[in-house]
């Protein structure tokens, strides 16, 4: 490809599809976003959160790319060395659950195979799939470094995570035990606390007899989970219920097994919840995991790997968990133990990955002794090092932390990396190493295996910010890019991702991993519900892409949107943004038809000559844009720039000075011609970071047009972002043309109000004491764009005239005589009966609002669009009453 997109003809309607993949592909190949150290440049670096190397992009990865992109290229273009950093994850479960599903449709599974074998398919699986989300974040316009792309198995990443592990082994920071963890039958793995959803779900609390051993009577007890009976060693009381005092040292007879049992005292014990009685099975919940070590109870685990019922269950091993529970309760049912059973809402743990209810099990796993990691992570926020966008999230962040409890980092999995701990078969000694080791390091024996387990994925993530740049080696990267600038991400992996990162940041480098969290909300449906496909409700962000553009999703989905804040999804927001792709086209056509042939442009490029009102006046505006734009991104508040550059290209560059200049060059003037460009190339590059493809398209069309200088980049990417400048902003010609423009619309809304044909000029009297001259310098102006017949002046009180609409604009009187028009006096009634009719509408809309039976039973979207339409009906309201005014009601 030529080292520029040869410019060519500027076709007549915007095709997303022709420009965007061949400007991606120049991009690219020219090296404009690889990132270099350069000592002379402060260095700008977002680390891409990576995505799970299964993964096809949904709109959460979309809307981070966008923030993402949108601050890389942005810094760039302020002349920051710049690294956007992509990578990808290995996802263990959910890369093995891909790969195992597979080989069940072939008649296999991962342990016929063997587990060299099994691996040998995931890395096959991930060479054939892998790479398909980084050409989905090329179609976003994502400008990564792709020479420095990382995957969490990569040799690098790899390294990092063994040399993290030795470190905290080797500082006790890193434990093997036995404890209460979360299991899940469905992935066959150990989950840790952040894994696990807690669902509010309808079940039942089953009453059951436990008879006393003697047969002189039963406890009653209740329990949500009648098979976990089998694993029960005690039941308990509280010490000081007067209920159960006497039974304080018996034994009852556990139902099903009839094994006999002690009844203990413990003060965990509630009086008030079920019948006051508790069975105990320490293997199986975590309160009763903790009674028992207090009172030195045995551990029994009642379930296998897969979900079924082992050994310990008796005649129901092999039987599955619900199954059993089923025939459990009928048995107790057939032998008079149960006593009852009643209705009981209560949470259910639920894997996050595969929706299974998770089975709390004792298990001997490896685990983080989290706490000391902690401290220094908590005093990286609350010194200020760190800093949360929004600020809200701190206190969420810190809350978690300053309660957190140690981290379950092992996995029953194939895909991963293995836990680098060898176990040594004939001293028993572990040896724990970042190399593979030939041996046991205490007694030399060759005899020795390594851990089966793999960690958990998040424990690799975890040091994402430092082992993407070489890190434990003392890379140049890792000098001069490390600590990032901003991690962005949503606010729903606070736990999993952010906290980890600081905390294993801070450990291994001494440093923190980044100076801002930047978290993005929840991207919901039209109607604000959680996008899932049991909804049917997700939208397919690459059908947007094929269908409208990568700018205009970028657009729908940043635009107007503030940090840590859910947004809604509305494909009519995606076609406004293309309407607006499109308006820029347009506005460039023209402005391109404007400089063909044209003699001089020179100083186009550098603030051409504004003599005239109006060229002043946008200029002017332009400044104040400019201005308010970086005030926004130094507040991280991207979605209001955005919204600031597109209300000013759309709503008073291509809709108002575009047509006030026709007006001009009409009449021969050709003086707007450098202006045109000039405003036209520099909204260009304020709108550049948020809508690459159509802007560097259509900047190449114009500095081609209007003479590129020598000293520019060939790109707009790599062009500077306009700052704000010292010259002063001309605060009259702001006022005057804001005067004028309000007249004209004025004049318009008559028309539009009262259906005047587009062809039909209106007269019009401006009366005003003091905007004669402003007003008489933009006379043709306002004749032309408001479709006036004849435009008169008048100094002081306004004319009167019968059959008349009068509009009030600022300090000018606008009369407009309607002739055979409009009949004043029937519009009058007309208007004013359609006022009683909405009045008595809105009325009964606010008291519907007003109802709280309403407003807390019917849907939440429901409630929305009644609320909406109250707005509408008060808006039109105003409106009446402001057109009863004008016709002198």
């Amino acid at each position: 490809m030529s080292t520029t997109p040869k410019p060519r003809e500027l076709s007549k309607a915007y095709d997303p599809r022709e420009v965007e993949g061949r400007l991606y592909e120049w991009w690219e190949s020219q090296g404009f976003f690889i990132a270099k150290v350069d000592r002379k440049k402060e260095p700008y670096t977002i680390i891409m959160p990576p995505p799970n190397v299964t993964g096809e992009l949904h709109l959460g990865h979309a809307l981070t790319a966008t923030i993402e992109d949108a601050l890389v290229r942005y810094h760039r273009m302020r002349g920051y060395s710049t690294l956007y950093l992509p990578g990808a994850d290995h996802a263990g479960i959910a890369t093995q659950t891909v790969v195992e599903r597979q080989l069940r449709k072939e008649g296999g599974d991962r342990h016929e195979l063997g587990r060299e074998k099994f691996l040998e398919r995931v890395w096959e699986w991930v060479g054939k799939y892998g790479h398909i989300i980084d050409n989905q974040h090329r179609r976003l316009g994502a400008s990564c470094d792709w020479t420095r792309k990382a995957f969490t198995l990569d040799p690098g990443p790899s390294r990092a995570t063994r040399t993290t592990f030795k470190r905290l082994y080797d500082k006790g920071l890193i434990y093997r035990g036995e404890r209460m963890i979360n299991w899940c039958v469905s992935c066959r793995t150990a989950l840790s606390d952040l894994e696990v959803e807690h669902e509010e779900m309808d079940g039942h609390l089953w009453h059951i007899r436990y008879r006393l051993e003697g047969g002189d009577g039963h406890l009653t007890v209740a329990t949500t989970r009648p098979e976990t009976l089998l694993g029960d060693t005690a039941v308990a009381v509280n010490p000081n219920d007067p209920r159960y005092k006497a039974y304080v040292g018996r034994r009852v007879v556990l139902p099903v097994l009839g094994r006999p049992i002690p009844v203990i005292a413990d003060e965990a014990v509630s009086t008030e919840f079920g019948t006051g009685a508790l069975k105990i099975t320490p293997g199986h919940d975590p309160n009763d995991f903790e009674v028992g070590k207090r009172h030195g109870l045995p551990i029994v685990n009642i379930l296998n790997p897969d979900g079924t019922l082992n050994m310990e269950a008796g005649k129901y091993a092999g039987t599955e968990r619900y199954k059993a529970r089923r025939l459990i309760v009928e048995q107790l049912e057939a032998e008079g133990l149960l006593e009852k059973v009643v209705p009981h809402r209560h949470s259910v743990g639920h894997c996050q990955r595969s929706g299974d209810v998770v089975e709390p099990i004792v298990s001997t796993q490896w685990f983080v002794r989290i706490e000391p990691l902690a401290k220094p992570a908590i005093e990286a926020v609350t010194s200020g090092r760190i800093t949360f966008v929004p600020e809200r999230f701190e206190k969420v962040y810190l809350n978690w932390m300053e309660n957190i409890r140690d981290w379950c980092i092992s996995r029953q999995l194939w895909w991963g990396h293995r836990i680098p701990v060898w176990y040594c078969a004939d001293c028993e000694h572990q040896t724990v190493a970042v190399d593979d080791p030939a041996g046991c390091e205490r007694c030399g024996s060759v005899n020795i295996a390594q851990d089966q387990d793999v960690l958990d994925t998040w424990f690799s993530s975890g040091l994402w910010p430092h082992s993407t740049l070489g890190w434990p080696d003392d890379t140049p990267d890792l000098r001069y890019f490390y600590p990032t600038s901003v991690m962005e991400t949503g606010y729903d992996i606070i736990f999993f991702w952010v906290a980890r990162m600081i905390m294993l940041g801070i450990e291994n480098m001494g440093e923190v991993p980044f100076r801002t969290v930047y978290l993005h909300g929840l991207v919901r449906d039209e109607h604000g519900q959680k996008m899932s496909k049991t909804r049917g409700n997700v939208v397919d962000p690459l059908r947007i892409v094929e269908e409208h553009g990568a700018d205009a999703l970028r657009f729908a989905l940043s635009a107007g949107t503030t940090p840590g804040n859910d947004s809604r999804m509305q494909m009519t927001r995606v076609q406004s943004a293309r309407n607006f792709a499109n308006k820029m086209w347009n506005a460039t056509r023209f402005v391109l038809t404007q400089l063909d042939g044209a003699e001089s442009l020179a100083g186009w490029s550098t603030r051409p000559s504004r003599k005239h009102r109006e060229d002043r006046w946008i200029a002017s505006r332009l400044e104040q844009v400019t201005r308010e734009v970086h005030r926004l991104w130094g507040d991280y508040q991207l979605g209001e720039a955005e919204r600031v550059v597109h209300d000013f290209i759309w709503g008073e560059f291509c809709d108002w000075y575009i047509e006030l200049a026709k007006v001009r060059m009409r009449a021969g003037d050709t003086s707007p011609r450098k202006v045109l460009a000039y405003v036209l190339e520099r909204s260009l590059r304020l709108l550049h970071p948020f809508m690459p493809f159509v802007t560097e398209e259509l900047w190449q069309h114009l500095t081609e047009a209007a003479g590129r200088p020598k000293s520019w980049p060939v790109t707009i990417t790599l062009m500077p972002y306009p700052a704000p400048s010292e010259e002063a902003v001309d605060q009259e010609a702001l006022t005057d043309m804001a005067l004028v423009t309000d007249i004209v619309r004025a004049i318009r809304n008559v028309r539009a109000e009262f259906k005047v044909d587009p062809a039909r000029q209106l007269d019009a009297t401006l009366s005003a004491l003091d905007a004669g001259a402003a007003l008489r310098g933009e006379a043709e102006a306002v004749r032309q764009l408001a479709r006036v017949g004849s435009l008169t002046f008048a100094n002081g009180v306004p004319p009167a005239v019968d059959n008349a609409v009068t509009v009030v604009v600022g300090r000018v009187t606008v009369t407009m005589p309607m002739g055979d028009i409009v009949n004043v006096a029937a519009e009058r009634e007309r208007l004013r009966s359609e006022l009683t009719e909405t009045e008595q509408r809105t009325q009964s809309l606010a008291q519907r609002l007003g109802n709280e039976q309403f407003t807390s039973k019917a849907p939440a979207e429901v409630v929305e669009r009644e609320g909406a339409r109250l707005d509408d009906q008060r808006a039109r309201i105003a409106r009446l009453r402001e057109l009863l005014s004008q016709l002198g009601a």
